[in-house]
C-alpha cells in the first residue's frame, strides 16, 4: 500500500502530478529561498495553480521548455527537510520519493540559498539518500555578493550539478535548463554522506523487510537500490509513531506502522541521522562560503522591529493599518458593487416586469451574485498586504512577536492576523489562515475567527442599541466596545478549550521555530499574482457554494406565495388605495404577509419553542433564518415582517420604533433591553453566515469542520443567550 497525499473526506485523492509523457521536474526546497520567484520565472504565464486535495496547500504546475521538448514542472510545498509530522509536509516527501501513486520525478532541483548555504542544502542530502537525481539551483546568489561560494567547489562537494540563478533578472536559466535535460537521462543512483551505526543497523534492516512492496526501488525506480530502501525505512523511522500528530500521516501501511512501533518500543531514534548529516555538512559545506553573508541591515532593522516595546508599537501601527483597509478602505468598493448589482436588479425588474422569474434573476441570482462579489474587495486588499508582508520578510517576525501570547491558548503566533482581519469579515480572515504550515493550527485557528466581532455584527448592534438600549450615546458605545471584548475574550478562550478537546485539534504544541529571513524589497509581480490566484480561487470554488446557498435561501423566504388564512384581499386594496402612501404600507404590509407564510416563515414558527427561552419570538425567529444571506440581512427581514419595507438599515426610525412598541399577546413589551442583550449575545456567537460555513468547507475539503462549526457556534450561543435572558429575569431585570 502506497502513501498518499491527504484527501477530501469524500473523494480519493488523486496523484500530485501524473506521468503525460514529458519529463516530470519538481522544485524543492526550504521557505524564503526564492522558490517561488524561480517557478516562476521558469514557467512564466504557463503556470496554473490549484490545491493539492483536502489540503490548503498551493500546488503550481507548469510547462518548463527545455531544448528536447517541454518538461512539467511542479513546485512543492517549501520545507526544511523531508521528515514529516503532517499530511501537509509529507506531500513533499511523497513527490520526491514517488509514493503518492506516481513514478518518481526525473529531476529534483533543489533550492540551495547562497546564504544560508548549510542550513539550506541538508534538503539536498535527503534527496540523494532516497536515489533522487538532483540539479541545485543556488539562489539568492546576488544578495550573498563576495560570500557567495563558488559554484564549481560546490558541486564537486555535493556530487551534482550546481546552478547559480537570479530568478528576477533570468541570469543562469538557460544554464538551469541545460543541467536538467543532462540530469534527466543520468543513471540513478542513492547517494549517502554517512553510515548508520550497528544498533540503527539493525532497526532499519527490520522496517525494510516490513515495506510495502511499492514502496521498494526495484518497483520504484524499476532498479534495485538497496540504499534508497534504506532512506525509506529511515524516514518511517522518524516521521510515523503512534502519537496523535502520527495520526495525520495518510496511507502507512499497517504492517509497516506496526514494525516501526516496534523498534520504537526497542528504542530506535533518529537523533544519529540528523547529527551525521550536520556533521558532514559543517565539515564538507559550511567551510565553502568566501566570507561571512552581510545582514548588518537586517539585524539593525530586527534591533527596532523585535523589541520588547517598540517592535509591539510598531506591529500595532502596521495591523492597524491593514485592519483600516478592510474596514474602512474597501467600504466604498463594497457599497459600489452593493448599489451597482441592485441597479442592475432594479434595471432588470423594470424590463422584465413583476413575476417570479424575475423575483428569482434579481432576488436569487443577481443578489448572489453580488453577495460573492462584495466580498471581493477585502479579500483582494488582505492578501495584498500579507503578500507585501511576507516577501519583505516582516510576517515571520509578526509570528515571533506573537507566539509568546497566541500560545498561551494554544494557538500559533500567526493565528493574530486571521484574527484581527476577523474583525472585518470572516471570509478573507479564514483564507488568511494558509499562511500557517500545520492543518491542526489553520483549522483550529478557523474555529475561532468568526467568534469576532465583524463588520456584519455591526449594523445588528446597532439596531438593537439604539431601539432597545436605553440610555446616552456614552453608554451605548460602552456597550458596543464590551461586545468587541466579549467577542475576543469568547475566540480565545474557545480555541484553549478547543485544543484540550477536541480530537483532532489537540495534538500537542511542536517547538516554534522559525526562520527570520533577511529584509528584502517585495517582488510586486509576485505579490500581485499571488493575491489574484488567492482571490480567483475564492470566486471559483467558495463563490459557487455562497451562490447556491443565496438562491436555495430565497426560495426559502419566496415560497409558497399563499397568503396566510383569513387575510385580506391586498390586490384590491392597493388597487383603490387613496394615496401612494397608503399603498406602499399595504404593499408591505402584503410582503410581511407572504414572508410569514413562506417556508422561512413557518421554519420562524417552528424554531419559536426552542428560542422562547432567550426572549425571541418567532419574528425574531424568521430574522435569524434570513440572516444566513448574510448578518445585516437580519434588519431587512424584520423590516418585511414589521411591513417598514425591505429596505429598511440600522438607522431606520421606523423600524426601531417597531420594536420598541412591539407587544406580546399580555401586553407586555416583546423587546426589552435583556432581550436585546439576549440577541446581541446571541448574534455574537452564532455562525449566522453561509459565506463563513462555505470558505471553512473549501479550505478543509471536508464538511465535518463547517457543520461541526455550526454546531458548536450555535450551541454556544444558546446556552449563554439563555444565561443572560433567564439569568438577567431572576435578577428582576426586564
Amino acid at each position: 500500500m502506497s502513501t498518499a497525499v491527504a484527501c477530501h473526506d469524500d473523494a480519493p485523492a488523486p496523484p500530485p502530478f501524473a506521468r503525460t509523457g514529458r519529463v516530470q521536474v519538481v522544485l524543492a526546497g526550504n521557505p524564503n529561498v526564492g522558490k517561488t520567484t524561480l517557478f516562476n520565472a521558469l514557467t512564466g504565464s504557463m503556470a496554473k495553480v490549484s490545491n493539492y486535495p483536502g489540503i490548503t496547500v498551493d500546488r503550481r504546475a507548469g510547462r518548463l521548455a527545455l531544448a528536447e521538448g517541454a518538461a512539467d514542472l511542479h513546485d512543492l510545498p517549501g520545507t526544511y527537510s523531508l521528515n514529516a509530522r503532517s499530511a501537509e509536509e509529507q506531500i513533499a516527501f511523497d513527490a520526491i520519493a514517488g509514493l503518492a501513486d506516481t513514478p518518481p520525478p526525473d529531476v529534483v532541483i533543489a533550492c540551495v540559498d547562497a546564504t544560508q548555504l548549510a542550513r539550506s542544502a541538508y534538503l539536498l542530502l535527503q534527496c540523494q539518500e532516497l536515489g533522487a537525481r538532483c540539479v541545485v539551483a543556488l539562489t539568492m546568489f546576488d544578495e550573498a555578493g563576495v560570500a557567495a561560494p563558488d559554484p564549481a567547489a560546490l558541486a564537486l562537494v555535493l556530487s551534482c550539478e550546481v546552478i547559480p540563478v537570479i530568478a528576477r533578472t533570468k541570469y543562469g536559466l538557460a544554464e538551469l535548463r541545460a543541467a536538467i535535460s543532462r540530469a534527466a537521462t543520468a543513471p540513478r543512483h542513492s547517494i549517502w554522506r554517512w553510515a548508520p551505526h550497528a544498533v540503527l543497523r539493525t532497526h532499519l534492516d527490520a522496517v525494510v523487510a516490513a515495506l510495502p512492496a511499492t514502496w521498494r526501488a526495484g518497483e520504484r525506480y524499476g532498479a534495485e537500490s538497496p540504499d534508497a530502501d534504506d532512506a525509506l525505512a529511515l524516514w518511517a523511522l522518524t516521521c510515523i509513531d503512534s502519537a496523535p500528530d502520527g495520526d495525520e500521516l495518510v496511507g502507512i501501511a499497517p504492517g509497516l506502522r506496526a514494525a516501526v512501533d516496534t523498534r520504537h518500543a526497542d528504542g530506535a531514534t533518529d537523533d544519529g541521522s540528523v547529527l551525521a548529516r550536520w556533521a558532514w555538512l559543517d565539515a564538507n559545506v559550511a567551510k565553502l562560503p568566501r566570507a561571512r553573508p552581510d545582514r548588518s541591515r537586517t539585524e539593525r532593522i530586527d534591533r527596532v522591529l523585535l523589541h520588547r516595546v517598540i517592535g509591539f508599537a510598531v506591529f500595532m501601527a502596521v495591523m492597524a493599518v491593514m485592519f483600516m483597509s478592510l474596514f474602512w478602505w474597501a467600504a466604498p468598493v463594497m457599497d459600489g458593487i452593493d448599489h451597482g448589482f441592485k441597479a442592475l436588479g432594479g434595471l432588470l425588474r423594470e424590463a422584465l416586469g413583476d413575476g417570479i422569474v424575475t423575483d428569482f434573476l434579481v432576488d436569487g441570482v443577481i443578489g448572489g451574485v453580488g453577495s460573492v462579489l462584495v466580498f471581493l474587495p477585502q479579500i483582494l486588499l488582505l492578501f495584498l498586504f500579507l503578500g507585501f508582508l511576507e516577501d519583505c520578510g516582516y510576517l515571520a517576525r509578526v509570528a515571533y512577536l506573537m507566539d509568546r501570547i497566541m500560545r498561551t491558548m494554544n494557538l500559533h503566533g500567526r493565528a493574530f492576523v486571521p484574527m484581527l482581519s476577523g474583525f472585518a469579515c470572516a471570509v478573507p480572515a479564514i483564507m488568511a489562515t494558509r499562511t500557517m504550515e500545520r492543518r491542526r493550527d489553520r483549522i483550529l485557528t478557523m474555529m475561532v475567527v468568526p467568534l469576532m466581532t465583524c463588520s456584519a455584527r455591526l449594523p445588528v448592534y446597532t439596531l438593537i442599541i439604539g431601539a432597545l438600549i436605553p440610555g446616552s450615546h456614552f453608554r451605548q458605545g460602552l456597550l458596543m466596545v464590551a461586545m468587541y471584548l466579549f467577542s475576543v475574550v469568547t475566540a480565545l478562550g474557545a480555541a484553549w478549550v478547543m485544543s484540550k478537546t477536541v480530537k483532532p485539534l489537540k495534538a500537542k504544541r511542536m517547538p516554534f521555530l522559525i526562520e527570520l529571513p533577511p529584509y528584502r524589497f517585495p517582488r510586486i509581480g509576485d505579490v500581485l499574482r499571488m493575491m489574484w490566484s488567492k482571490a480567483s480561487v475564492f470566486l471559483r470554488e467558495a463563490g459557487t457554494v455562497i451562490l447556491g446557498c443565496s438562491i436555495a435561501l430565497w426560495a426559502l423566504l419566496y415560497f409558497p406565495r399563499d397568503l396566510p388564512q383569513g387575510s385580506p384581499d391586498y390586490d384590491a386594496l392597493i388597487a383603490t388605495a387613496p394615496t401612494d402612501d397608503a399603498k406602499v404600507d399595504l404593499e408591505a404590509s402584503k410582503a410581511a404577509a407572504h414572508l410569514e407564510a413562506s417556508f422561512g416563515g413557518r421554519l420562524g414558527h417552528a424554531i419559536e419553542p426552542a428560542i422562547a427561552p432567550l426572549g425571541f419570538d418567532w419574528k425574531i425567529g424568521v430574522g435569524i433564518v434570513g440572516a444566513f444571506a448574510a448578518r445585516e440581512v437580519f434588519i431587512s427581514t424584520l423590516g418585511i415582517v414589521y411591513a417598514v419595507g425591505g429596505d429598511a438599515d440600522e438607522q431606520s426610525e421606523p423600524l426601531r420604533a417597531k420594536l420598541h412598541e412591539a407587544q406580546r399577546k399580555d401586553g407586555s413589551h416583546a423587546y426589552t433591553p435583556l432581550v436585546g442583550l439576549s440577541l446581541m449575545i446571541f448574534f455574537a456567537l452564532a455562525c449566522q453566515c453561509m459565506s463563513t460555513l462555505a470558505i471553512v468547507r473549501r479550505e478543509t475539503g471536508s464538511l465535518r469542520w463547517p457543520l461541526f462549526l455550526f454546531a458548536y457556534m450555535t450551541t454556544l450561543a444558546w446556552i449563554v443567550s439563555f444565561c443572560v435572558y433567564q439569568g438577567g429575569k431572576l435578577l428582576g431585570f426586564e
